[in-house]
């Protein structure tokens, strides 16, 4: 990893520790499941829909939290769309949006 991607790392690392801060959220479930969601949402930016991407996370997180009330369930709910929604990308038709 080159020192700027580093650096933008770090400070995404930061940005995030502060959202989670304010928001009240468990660090714990970001820090289980950020590699996932980078990478999805890559898969998704690249694949289907790139405008799509962050709003591909926010419906993750949405149902993650009205689906589990406890860190333990988040983090595991979380994971489980995470599977589904790359599943989804792995199996998007680009053709479909191309027609």
């Amino acid at each position: 990893m080159s020192v700027d991607e580093t650096e933008k790392m770090a400070v995404m690392d930061r940005w995030l520790g502060e959202v989670c801060q304010e928001l009240g959220v468990d660090r714990a479930v970001l820090d289980a499941n950020t590699v996932g969601l980078l990478g999805l949402i890559k898969d998704v930016a690249h694949g289907p829909s790139r405008p799509g991407a962050p709003v591909t996370a926010f419906l993750i997180g949405l149902a993650s939290g009205a689906a589990a009330a406890d860190t333990a369930g988040q983090v595991t709910g979380v994971a489980e769309r995470l599977a589904t929604v790359t599943r989804l990308v792995e199996s998007w038709d680009a053709s479909v949006t191309q027609a």
